[in-house]
């Protein structure tokens, strides 16, 4: 899923990682929500409740809006800054870095962040980590699919989808109306198993409080050894048939 970047790059490619870290920022998102009341994949709604919060002169939580907004952008930016980085040693493992480290948040968060023991403070510390997660996540997606894939929020995912399913109306050439299908169709799956894994978190949850995020990690662990997998049980395939 990390191994293809560039022209090597396939609408396949992005499915499967659209797909996989989609399912991943739903449960994620759930988990958010039901453990510390707070949105962990997008900062739009944390905008709003930050100036809110600044009008009414409630300084204190308008600051805590604030810390959640730039989380998020610290987790995009060190998430380029990791790729850049390792691209100039590595290029074929300069998308890893990240993933492990959204992997690292997720498991600490999953096994120090119960529930049962949360003050203001934890709280604070838990949705940030997760939003720092989430931006590592967007800004790696983003990158290694070259802008076509964003997996942790949906806003501009329906507002491209309204635009496509419009367009079907207007587009008659084959190619162009395969190239809309195949677009769509990505965003379908995005939004999809973003939904499914909102419900498989939040039914999770019920059970497992903050360790449903191992349930996340272990399917990152998954699209960071996919390409591996896929090699070596289709070498292994190969050499079955030629004995």
């Amino acid at each position: 899923m990390f191994r293809h970047a560039g022209r090597s790059r396939t609408y396949i490619h992005n499915l499967r990682l659209a797909s996989i870290l989609s399912l991943v920022a739903g449960i994620v998102n759930i988990t958010g929500v039901l453990s510390v009341k707070v949105l962990t994949t997008n900062v739009t709604g944390h905008f709003a409740f930050f100036t809110e919060d600044l009008s009414d002169k409630n300084y204190g939580i308008a600051i805590g809006y604030l810390f959640f907004i730039l989380s998020f952008l610290l987790g995009a930016f060190a998430s380029n800054t990791l790729i850049e980085i390792a691209s100039r040693v590595k290029r074929g493992v300069s998308y890893t870095s990240p993933i492990v480290i959204e992997i690292i948040i997720l498991c600490l968060v999953g096994v120090f962040g119960n529930s049962s023991l949360l003050s203001n403070f934890n709280s604070q510390v838990i949705a940030c980590s997760l939003l720092f997660a989430m931006g590592l996540q967007n800004a790696l997606v983003t990158k290694v699919s070259q802008s076509v894939v964003r997996t942790t929020h949906l806003t501009g995912l329906f507002t491209d989808l309204g635009i496509e399913l419009s367009q079907l109306f207007f587009y008659r050439k084959t190619s162009e109306f395969r190239q809309l299908s195949k677009s769509i169709y990505l965003k379908l799956a995005i939004i999809s198993c973003f939904f499914f894994g909102c419900i498989m978190g939040g039914l999770i949850y019920r059970s497992f409080k903050l360790s449903t995020l191992h349930i996340a990690s272990i399917f990152l662990i998954v699209a960071l050894f996919y390409d591996n997998l896929r090699f070596h049980y289709y070498n292994l395939k190969r050499k079955v048939q030629y004995r």
